[in-house]
């Protein structure tokens, strides 16, 4: 059998991000923002509720650094105990991959709290499985807001789809999914047999599972309109060795909520 006998992905917990997107869908000059967007993005009033929202809910953090809130940090405690605590149905790992970003790291951390055996589980970072990189839209932290600034992205953007559009300086959905393809070669080849846990992101964890059940880019759009990842979603794949020549990946569990 070429594959891993069981492969569980999870998100990591609330970030700093997360927890910005939430304020900005409560605070009513922003709902205000997003309705003049629509409608005309090139106002006087859309440009400077704009710069209002850009500093009002700046980070001032890379991507790579962004941290997980008190809640996040419950969720990965939370999410931990659940997986530690029912080793029939999630079974303990042989190794573990995690994504370099520190809310990743943190995340496993946390659940390293509750789930007392990874403790002793060998933990990779792998570049490959961090989040999308955003590039220069990153500055704004808001795509809408990137977009005003930059009117002639918003037209690439909509002329190409959000799954081929690559952001300046960043990259496509395609080339994440790219970049799953990748570790899971690696994975055949070192792996086969094995537990593999790994703690990822949003967009890697709909790549990994685009790729398993071969989805086309509009299936794939559809699946992050309809079913993202939840904070700490935790999502499951068995080997079904009847399947196929060499077996099979089988989902088991998706964007399970443990907490």
């Amino acid at each position: 059998m070429k594959w891993p006998s069981s492969i569980t992905f999870m998100r990591h917990g609330q970030s700093t991000y997360n927890e910005l997107r939430m304020r900005k869908s409560t605070d009513p000059e922003y709902e205000l923002f997003k309705e003049l967007y629509k409608h005309d993005f090139h106002s006087p009033e859309t440009l400077r509720l704009a710069k209002l929202m850009q500093e009002r809910y700046a980070l001032n953090v890379g991507d790579y650094e962004t941290p997980l809130t008190k809640n996040g940090r419950w969720q990965s405690e939370r999410t931990g105990h659940a997986l530690g605590h029912n080793p029939q149905r999630f079974p303990t790992p042989s190794v573990i991959f995690h994504s370099p970003y520190f809310r990743t790291k943190e995340t496993l951390d946390c659940a390293g709290h509750e789930w007392e055996a990874i403790r002793r589980v060998p933990k990779i970072p792998d570049d490959r499985i961090r989040e999308q990189e955003h590039g220069l839209a990153l500055l704004y932290n808001d795509w809408r807001i990137f977009h005003v600034f930059h009117p002639e992205q918003k037209a690439l953007h909509d002329l190409m789809g959000p799954y081929w559009y690559q952001y300046p300086q960043g990259e496509s959905v395609s080339q994440v999914r790219d970049r799953a393809r990748d570790f899971t070669s690696m994975l055949i080849r070192e792996c086969a047999g094995m537990n593999v846990f790994v703690e990822t992101h949003h967009l890697t964890t709909l790549s990994f599972r685009a790729n398993y059940e071969r989805l086309s880019p509009e299936a794939f759009v559809r699946l992050d309109e309809t079913e993202k990842p939840v904070n700490c979603g935790v999502t499951i794949y068995r080997c079904d060795p009847n399947q196929g020549k060499d077996g099979r990946l089988v989902l088991d569990a998706y964007n399970q909520k443990l907490y």
